[in-house]
């Protein structure tokens, strides 16, 4: 048995390598939902990191390998590759398939875990809406997917929404640029994969009446369009209003995307023709790590950076790096310190953050004046946090009922 790896972690040579994956001991698995699969997937802790094994052919488990680890260079949401073990044997010499071995991303969930109960359709316009922009954000990269669903796709909350990951990319190919073609493709696949994820879950009533499938995939292609066009198009402006341009480029920062460089050219009438370069999503995200250190999701991070220059207004402060850690210090960081221990498994701290400011807002607007944040956090632990389920790694579930291909 050979293992290459992208994190040394010698736990890794202590499993039972020569057991075909679906067979492995419950003594070493832990439960977590998943969503549906070609391939058998197990979960294992080491080390108190949970690990995603996938049982694949060897080509297909080294491609996907290389695949995560490229995108992993440039910042793609996607799961963490950790290694491959190939040339696995029984005890009696017979050959098993290559498994692949994907770090597990905390706090989320497949989307099928999302459904376990009715969907209603504000969630489902969540979801789509997390997939859509993964989707351009993928694109953008030159990234083609070859298998867009919501099956292929993990949910993070973000501040009331999703953000979304990507976690199997052993259709994917990644290009300097994608062509309309390869782009259309995509959109097409995923148009009958999510139809079909529908129309299953419709089968399995979890789904709420009012949803139309047809109409669920009509709705994500035009998400999808929408955004693709906003972070595009060419925009023509007149001399006289260049002002336009700064605007276009702070409707895309709110959105989540970066500017690298704008293009200019003039026009026949003596205007300007601007494309501005969009490199990346993750504006907000990047700011607040610049900032604060804090890592988060992008609606997550534009929430925290408006209570950072709400306090820092209210201070006086000049210097934004120095509010940054004066709010750190006095905001965050003792807003966090006080949820109990038994309740931070619950949800990440930044999304716990960002649901107390939601819930400080909506006690201030019953009361009709500003309730502090103390009792915000207050009423939040005790009237939400303490009714929400576990999402924290391992659930659970018994590791016996993961039996079957998925």
């Amino acid at each position: 048995m050979r293992i290459t790896s992208a994190l040394i972690d010698p736990a890794l040579l202590d499993l039972p390598w020569h057991i075909p994956l679906e067979d492995w001991p419950a003594d070493h698995l832990v439960a977590l939902p998943q969503g549906i699969s070609r391939h058998i997937v197990r979960f294992v802790k080491l080390n108190g990191v949970v690990y995603a094994m996938k049982e694949t052919r060897e080509r297909i488990a080294e491609k996907e390998y290389d695949l995560l680890r490229a995108l992993e260079r440039i910042d793609f949401p996607a799961v963490q590759a950790v290694a491959i073990a190939t040339d696995r044997q029984t005890l009696e010499g017979e050959p098993l398939e290559t498994v692949l071995v994907t770090r597990h991303l905390q706090f989320s969930l497949p989307y099928r875990a999302l459904f376990s109960r009715v969907l209603r359709p504000d969630t489902m316009n969540r979801l789509l809406d997390a997939l859509a922009a993964l989707v351009v954000r993928m694109h953008l990269t030159g990234f083609s997917w070859g298998d867009c669903s919501l099956s292929n796709t993990l949910f993070r909350r973000d501040a009331g929404a999703f953000a979304a990951y990507l976690v199997d990319a052993e259709t994917g190919n990644l290009y300097p640029k994608l062509s309309e073609g390869q782009r259309s493709e995509d959109i097409e696949i995923l148009r009958l994969n999510i139809f079909g994820e529908c129309l299953d879950l419709e089968a399995a009533e979890l789904l709420h009446e009012s949803i139309d499938p047809e109409k669920v995939v009509d709705d994500i292609v035009a998400r999808y369009e929408r955004l693709w066009h906003e972070v595009t198009y060419e925009q023509e402006v007149s001399k006289d209003s260049r002002h336009h341009i700064e605007r276009r480029i702070r409707r895309l920062n709110e959105m989540g995307f970066d500017v690298a460089e704008v293009s200019m050219s003039t026009s026949d009438d003596g205007g300007y023709l601007v494309r501005p370069k969009v490199v990346d999503a993750g504006y907000h995200t990047r700011r607040l790590m610049r900032l604060t250190g804090l890592d988060a999701e992008e609606n997550q991070a534009r929430q925290l950076l408006n209570d950072l220059d709400a306090y820092r207004a209210e201070s006086h402060l000049t210097d934004e790096q120095q509010a940054a850690h004066r709010w750190l210090t006095e905001v965050f960081e003792p807003v966090v310190r006080a949820v109990p221990a038994h309740l931070r498994r619950k949800l990440e701290p930044q999304e716990i953050f960002s649901q107390i400011i939601q819930h400080k807002w909506l006690l201030s607007e019953k009361a009709g004046r500003d309730v502090g944040m103390g009792p915000a956090v207050q009423g939040y632990l005790t009237d939400v946090l303490v009714n929400k389920p576990d999402e924290q790694a391992v659930l659970g579930v018994e590791a016996d009922s993961l039996s079957g291909t998925l």
